[in-house]
């Protein structure tokens, strides 16, 4: 697997059958999908190798499309990999060297490439123990939804479910030719404690920049909005520029 995070989300695009230009965060703080504060929030965690997940019931949502800009924060170290079942049935039993980030292109029973459901969901989320970094998407719009269909129809167990140390629900509102798409709530976890809510845009929830990697993350987001570069393969050299 070539470790361009940039070629990785062109290939996971085509796969899903959506063309054109891939989005970064950049493009997404355009799009309103979600704010500055957030997304350096979000950006802290991530690069320090935080496992996320990216949820909504519409098709269409936009969930692929925030999984991809995500998964360009990842740490310069982490080599992505699809999330087949052969390949995390290999990680599973292996003992590699350096951290993966194993992408599950959707948590579903469907025939798709990398798709995982029953057994290989659960082995998937338990790669987590071994050091990995999870990234994934699904059909649900809540945390409640999510955990009905990874520890309920799955049997994952609780402590896999709290490996998602990042959860993102989306919200579709607007008409067919005008649809807006935004982060409307997320939920983190950290350690043994269940996933408490950082993140609402409807009743106001900010998340609390409380370091000062998140406040760097922050001034340096700001910086790279106001230059107007947002290709995701430009976007990402400078992550790595300024992680380093």
């Amino acid at each position: 697997m070539d470790p361009s995070i940039a070629r990785h989300c062109a290939e996971l695009n085509r796969c899903n059958q959506r063309g054109g230009r891939m989005l970064s965060v950049l493009d997404l703080l355009d799009a309103d999908t979600l704010g500055l504060d957030l997304a350096a929030y979000l950006m802290a965690r991530i690069s320090r190798g935080a496992s996320f997940l990216v949820g909504a019931v519409p098709g269409g949502a936009g969930k692929t499309t925030v999984m991809c800009a995500l998964l360009n924060l990842l740490p310069k170290d982490v080599v992505l990999e699809a999330a087949t079942a052969e390949a995390v049935r290999r990680a599973g039993h292996a003992e590699e060297a350096g951290k993966r980030c194993y992408v599950c292109h959707e948590i579903g029973s469907g025939p798709y490439f990398a798709y995982l459901w029953d057994r290989d969901l659960r082995d998937y989320c338990a790669l987590a123990d071994k050091g990995h970094v999870l990234a994934t998407n699904l059909h649900a719009d809540d945390l409640d939804e999510a955990h009905a269909q990874i520890c309920v129809q799955n049997r994952a167990p609780e402590a896999h479910f709290r490996h998602f140390a990042l959860m993102l629900f989306l919200h579709v509102g607007g008409g067919y030719t005008r649809r807006s798409r935004r982060v409307e709530t997320v939920y983190a976890a950290e350690g043994a404690g269940p996933h408490r809510l950082v993140y609402d845009a409807g009743r106001g929830v900010q998340p609390s920049l409380e370091s000062a990697w998140e406040r760097r993350c922050r001034d340096f987001l700001e910086e790279e909005f106001r230059s107007g570069r947002r290709e995701i393969e430009a976007v990402r050299g400078r992550v790595l520029a300024f992680m380093e």
